[in-house]
């Protein structure tokens, strides 16, 4: 049965359903829930590249090399979004293993699309909350890097519980890294880098990194990166590394 992005009435939906819905859409999250219907295009080919390429939020730790087929350096991104970044930097970084990680299935079938036309082979999805994905899915110390690109800011100081990038998430990502590896996080709300700025610096696991980075730094610019760029707001990069014993 085609799932649409829609969460079957709770009369209806059997009880795994109904757990996996609230797993993808728990109650209190970091991100907005958006749920939306695939066009014709995108669900066939979704129904034929998902099963080989992407995944759900589980309680298994993920075999990355089985997966990808290959051994090479992991990096995760968090909120990929429709993937045109996660795509293009895939195709720069042939030698890296890059997984996205997003809740919203229209996007993500974006890039199912692109994946398949272009036929990239270093990208993984898993579809799901991050902080779910990084603590039962990653094992420690498993990751060269990981990606944080525009997370919403959630401005409203009422609503600053919600943003990703807490002490908490921060040192989970933290735990995940390898020695060396590294924390890449931009966004476009001075506000929330600053907020981002004190919690990476204050983590007694991340530094600043000074040593010849695992990943690459350079990021194509998005149409949601050329809107802010157009409204005037300024582009902040974060980048810590993950301190070597």
């Amino acid at each position: 049965m085609r799932d649409n992005g829609r969460v079957n009435d709770a009369e209806q939906a059997s009880p795994q359903a109904r757990e996996h819905n609230a797993r993808l859409y728990p109650r209190v999250t970091s991100f907005r829930s958006r749920r939306g219907a695939l066009t014709p295009t995108q669900q066939q080919a979704w129904d034929r590249t998902w099963p080989q390429v992407g995944t759900d939020v589980g309680d298994d730790l993920l075999d990355a090399d089985t997966w990808f087929g290959r051994t090479a350096p992991l990096v995760i991104e968090i909120g990929c979004g429709t993937g045109t970044a996660t795509a293009d930097m895939a195709v720069a970084e042939p030698e890296i293993n890059l997984i996205g990680v997003e809740v919203y299935r229209p996007g993500l079938a974006q890039l199912v699309q692109r994946i398949e036309r272009d036929e990239i082979g270093n990208i993984r999805l898993v579809r799901g909350d991050a902080v779910d994905v990084l603590e039962n899915m990653i094992a420690p110390e498993s990751l060269t890097g990981v990606r944080v690109f525009f997370p919403d800011p959630w401005p409203k100081a009422r609503h600053h519980k919600r943003r990703l990038l807490q002490p908490r998430t921060v040192a989970l990502i933290a735990s995940r890294l390898m020695p060396g590896g590294v924390l890449h996080v931009a966004t476009d709300h001075a506000e929330y880098a600053e907020f981002i700025a004190e919690v990476g610096n204050a983590d007694p696991h991340l530094t600043a990194l000074d040593w010849d980075s695992p990943i690459n730094h350079e990021r194509p610019v998005t149409k949601f990166e050329g809107k802010a760029h157009r409204a005037g707001s300024v582009v902040t990069e974060l980048i810590w590394g993950k301190i070597k014993p």
